[in-house]
């Protein structure tokens, strides 16, 4: 295939479509708010940073390290809270947000790419049989693969069907009357 881009000739030697990867597969979700969360959570660490760099400077120019304990206590605590806890309940929050789920149909296996803890894409590759559905709604979950929390939109896979694949929701629903009937007899 060949294309002119501004008078130049630009020869494309790609074989598959851009929503296929060679090695996940085929594309099949995409979270719309993966720049939001890459952004906070940058935002955060820098942030972390800076206040460790600057506290010694801090500390020398306001005399804190000459006051009563209980401000010392309060003023390190405020600061250690900010610095520290906020960067860790971000990355807690957000591990499991899927920026992108690839599906491969010969090997009925998917691979979600999340952030880790340095900002960095983890692929996480799991089958259809992984996936469990929590038994009551999580805010940050919508389901677990293996055991690792994902969080997903529904409405943002363009064909439904993959969704419904995902969640095991095309399975037929199989009744053990003898295990329900078991079940209410030991309550």
């Amino acid at each position: 295939q060949v294309t002119s881009f501004q008078g130049v000739a630009v020869r494309s030697l790609c074989t598959s479509s851009p929503h296929e990867h060679p090695e996940h597969g085929r594309l099949v979700y995409k979270g719309n708010l993966a720049k939001a969360v890459l952004g906070v959570r940058f935002f955060s660490y820098s942030t972390s940073i800076f206040n460790l760099f600057m506290m010694p400077y801090i500390m020398l120019k306001t005399g804190i390290g000459f006051e009563s304990l209980f401000i010392q206590a309060a003023f390190y605590g405020l600061i250690g809270f900010f610095t520290f806890v906020t960067p860790v309940t971000l990355h807690v929050l957000t591990k499991g947000y899927v920026i992108r789920l690839y599906y491969k149909d010969e090997m009925d296996t998917y691979t979600a790419i999340t952030y880790n803890a340095i900002l960095a894409e983890k692929a996480t590759v799991f089958h259809q049989k992984d996936v469990k559905i929590p038994d009551i709604t999580k805010m940050f979950t919508t389901f677990y693969a293996k055991t690792k929390s994902m969080l997903v939109n529904p409405m943002l896979f363009p064909n439904p069907q993959d969704y419904n694949h995902l969640m095991g929701y095309d399975k037929s629903f199989y009744f053990n009357l003898k295990e329900e009937k078991e079940a209410d007899e030991r309550k």
